[in-house]
C-alpha cells in the first residue's frame, strides 16, 4: 500500500487536505464521497479563528473560596488562567475530596456528545477509562436522539442501536424491490450528512433517486413538505397535525384487517400478542373502532385517503413491497413510545419484514449509516475503558431532575430508582447547553453542584458556565483512527495543524490528572498516542482476522492513509436471518418474536 491522498475525518465525512507551501489552507469533499457535505469544510476556520480556550481557566470565585460557595456566579464571574501543573492539581484535589466525603456516585461524568470521529480521541472513552480507574461515577442511559424508542423496542423487537440501526435494510435492496415507501416525518436529507464515526460515502440522495428511477411511490406524512426532498410527482405528501402520527397508523393497520388483508401467516409464525391488539384495533374493549373515520379528524386526513392507502400498503406486486418508516423525531414527544411501537404493529399486519424491499425502518434519513450496503464489523479500534464499578445511572433527559431533585425515586423501565446527590461534574465533549430541552431549568439546576470541570476547545455555554475549564485539542490538532459502522472506508487521521495556545489532547490532560492521584502509568499504559493507535489497530485486526478479513499491518495503514473495506456478500435485509428461521434466530424479546402485545411492557402498570 502506498500513500494516495491525504485525509482527515469528522462525523461529516471525509474531507481531503488543501495545501500551499506545505502548509493546510483549506479542505475539500473527498473523491469517493458522492454526495459530500459542506458543513466539515468549515472546521479550519472554525478551529482556527473561533474563540479558542487557550489556556486552563478556573472561575475567581471558585479559586478564592473553594467549591460549593457562591455557586449561583457561575457564568457571572471572570476565569483565572493558571498553569497546567496548578490545574491538574487542583482537580485532583478536587476529584479526592469528593470521592472520599460522598463517594463516587456523586460525580457525574456527563460527556455526551459525539465528540471526536477518531476512535482513540474519543472524549467519552477518555473519560471513562479514567474516572473507572477511580472507582466509577454516575452516567446517563441512551439517547436524546431516539431515547424512548431505545427504550420501548427491545420488549417488542430488538435493540436500537445494538441491532436496528446498523441493519436497515439497504438503499440498493429498497430500489430494486420496493413499490412503496410511507414515511412518517419525512426521510430528512438534512440529517444524513451525519454519521457517528464519520459520513465517508453520503448515500440518501442517491438511494432515493435510484428508488424513484425503479418505480418506488413515496407518501410523506409530515407536518413540514420538505423533510423529504423528492419531486411532488414522486412523493405524495399529506400533511398531519403534530404527534397524531399514531392514529394514523392504528388506522392503515385497522382498514387493512377489517379487509382481511393482514398476512394471518407471518402474524401467527413470528408475533404474539396480535389478538390481544386486534380487540383494540376493532373496538371490542372501548366501543371505538380505530379506522379511517375515527383517525380522520384526528389527524386533519381525509378518511378516503387514509383507507385507499392502507389497501395499497397491504399488496405484494410481483415481489414488490411495502416499507414504512418513522423519523427519531416522532418519539420526542410526550407518549413517544407510541408510533414507534404502532409501526412495528402495522409493519407486523402488511407481513413483508424481512423481505427484499419490504418491513420496517425507524429512522431513514436521520443518520448517513441507515441503509448502507457495506457490511458489519462487530467493533471498530477502541480504547479500553473497562467496567465502571458504579452502577448508578440516569436516563439521558434527566439531568436537571438529578440536579434537582437529589434521593428522590422516580419510575423507569419497570424500575424505582434514586437520584444521586450529585456534587461535582465532569465534562468533557459533547454539550448538554445545546442538547437539553428547558435550559431555563438546566441553567438553574446546573447551579447545584459544588464543582464544574470541563475540557473545552472553544468559549460555548459549557465553558463558560463551569468552574475550571481545561483546553482541549480539535480533531485538526491530533492523531486518529476514523471508522465508523457499515461506512466503506477507515482512515488515519493525521495531525495537520498545531494546536493554539497550551491546549492539550484529552488523553495528554487525564494523564496529568491520573498522575497527580497516583494511576498515571495504569491510565496511559506507559504508550504515547500514537502507540496506541498502533495498539488499538492489532488488536481490532485479530477479531477481523477470525472473520475472515485481511487487514494491513498498521504502519501499512499509516502510511497508505485509509484502507477500503471489503464489499458485503449480498444486500442487507432488516430481519431476514429471523423471517428465514426464528427458531435459530430468536429475537432477544421475552417470547423470541415480535411482541406487539407486551406482558412485561403490561406488567410495569
Amino acid at each position: 500500500m502506498s500513500k494516495t491522498r491525504d485525509l482527515t475525518a469528522s462525523h461529516w465525512g471525509m474531507y481531503e487536505t488543501v495545501r500551499q507551501d506545505g502548509r493546510v489552507t483549506g479542505l475539500r469533499g473527498a473523491a469517493g464521497d458522492p454526495d459530500p457535505s459542506p458543513i466539515g469544510l468549515g472546521m479550519l476556520d472554525a478551529y482556527r479563528d473561533g474563540p479558542r480556550v487557550l489556556r486552563p481557566c478556573v472561575r475567581a470565585g471558585w479559586l478564592r473560596h473553594g467549591p460549593g460557595i457562591r455557586t449561583e456566579q457561575r457564568g457571572r464571574e471572570p476565569f483565572v488562567e493558571v498553569g497546567w501543573d496548578e490545574a491538574c492539581e487542583l482537580v485532583a484535589r478536587e476529584l479526592r475530596r469528593v470521592i472520599d466525603s460522598h463517594g463516587n456516585e456523586s460525580i457525574f461524568a456527563g460527556s455526551y456528545g459525539w465528540a471526536s470521529a477518531g476512535r482513540f480521541h474519543h472524549a467519552q472513552s477518555q473519560l471513562r477509562r479514567f474516572m473507572h480507574l477511580l472507582g466509577g461515577c454516575t452516567v446517563h442511559k441512551y439517547s436524546y436522539s431516539y431515547a424512548a424508542a431505545q427504550t420501548l423496542l427491545p420488549h417488542i423487537v430488538a435493540d436500537l442501536q445494538g441491532y436496528l440501526e446498523t441493519h436497515h435494510t439497504s438503499w440498493d435492496s429498497i430500489a430494486a424491490h420496493t413499490r412503496l415507501f410511507v414515511t412518517f416525518g419525512g426521510i430528512p436529507g438534512k440529517n444524513a450528512q451525519v454519521g457517528v464515526g464519520g459520513a465517508f460515502e453520503h448515500r440518501l440522495r442517491g438511494g432515493l433517486a435510484a428508488a424513484v428511477g425503479n418505480g418506488c411511490r413515496f407518501v410523506n406524512f409530515s407536518v413540514v413538505r420538505g423533510d423529504l426532498e423528492l419531486s411532488r410527482d414522486a412523493c405524495e405528501w399529506i400533511p398531519v397535525r403534530p404527534n397524531t402520527d399514531t392514529a394514523v397508523m392504528l388506522a392503515l393497520a385497522c382498514e387493512i384487517v377489517q379487509a382481511a388483508r393482514h398476512d394471518r401467516a407471518f402474524l401467527q409464525r413470528y408475533c404474539v400478542g396480535f389478538e390481544r391488539w386486534e380487540s383494540y384495533l376493532l373496538g371490542r374493549d372501548d366501543g371505538i373502532v380505530k379506522n379511517a373515520e375515527w383517525a380522520g379528524p384526528i389527524a386533519g386526513v381525509e378518511p378516503a385517503r387514509l383507507r385507499a392507502l392502507a389497501l395499497d400498503m397491504a399488496r405484494d406486486v410481483e415481489g414488490k413491497r411495502t416499507m414504512v418508516n418513522a423519523a427519531w423525531a416522532l418519539q420526542r414527544a410526550d407518549h413517544g413510545e407510541q408510533p414507534y411501537w404502532a409501526l412495528v404493529a402495522l409493519a407486523s399486519v402488511i407481513g413483508q419484514i424481512g423481505l427484499l424491499g419490504g418491513g420496517f425502518g425507524v429512522g431513514y434519513g436521520c443518520e448517513n449509516g441507515l441503509g448502507s450496503p457495506h457490511p458489519l464489523l462487530e467493533a471498530g479500534p477502541r480504547l479500553p475503558s473497562g467496567a465502571n464499578p458504579v452502577k448508578t445511572y440516569i436516563p439521558v433527559a434527566r439531568i436537571t431532575d438529578m440536579l434537582e431533585k437529589p434521593g428522590q425515586e422516580y419510575e423507569y423501565d419497570g424500575q424505582r430508582l434514586k437520584f444521586p446527590d450529585t456534587r461535582l461534574i465532569y465534562w468533557a465533549g459533547g454539550n448538554p447547553f445545546h442538547h437539553h430541552q428547558d435550559l431555563n431549568r438546566l441553567l438553574t439546576a446546573w447551579r447545584k453542584p459544588e464543582t464544574v470541570i470541563v475540557h473545552e476547545q472553544a468559549w460555548a455555554p459549557i465553558a463558560r458556565y463551569a468552574d475550571i475549564v481545561l483546553p482541549a485539542t480539535s480533531t485538526l490538532e491530533r492523531e486518529d483512527i476514523a471508522f465508523a459502522y457499515r461506512e466503506p472506508l477507515v482512515i488515519a487521521m493525521r495531525k495537520l495543524v498545531e494546536p493554539p495556545g497550551e491546549a492539550r489532547d484529552d488523553h495528554a490532560i487525564f494523564g496529568g490528572i491520573a498522575a497527580k492521584l497516583g494511576v498515571g502509568e495504569r491510565f496511559t499504559d506507559q504508550r504515547t498516542p500514537h502507540e496506541w493507535l498502533r495498539h488499538m489497530w492489532d488488536q481490532w485486526c485479530v477479531g477481523l482476522v477470525e472473520q475472515g478479513l485481511a487487514p494491513p499491518v498498521f504502519e501499512e495503514f499509516w502510511l497508505a492513509g485509509e484502507w477500503r473495506l471489503p464489499v458485503a456478500p449480498r444486500p442487507v435485509v432488516m430481519l431476514e436471518d429471523f423471517r428465514n428461521d426464528p427458531g435459530a434466530y430468536p429475537l432477544p424479546t421475552p417470547s423470541g418474536r415480535i411482541e406487539i402485545h407486551s406482558s412485561t411492557i403490561a406488567g410495569f402498570g
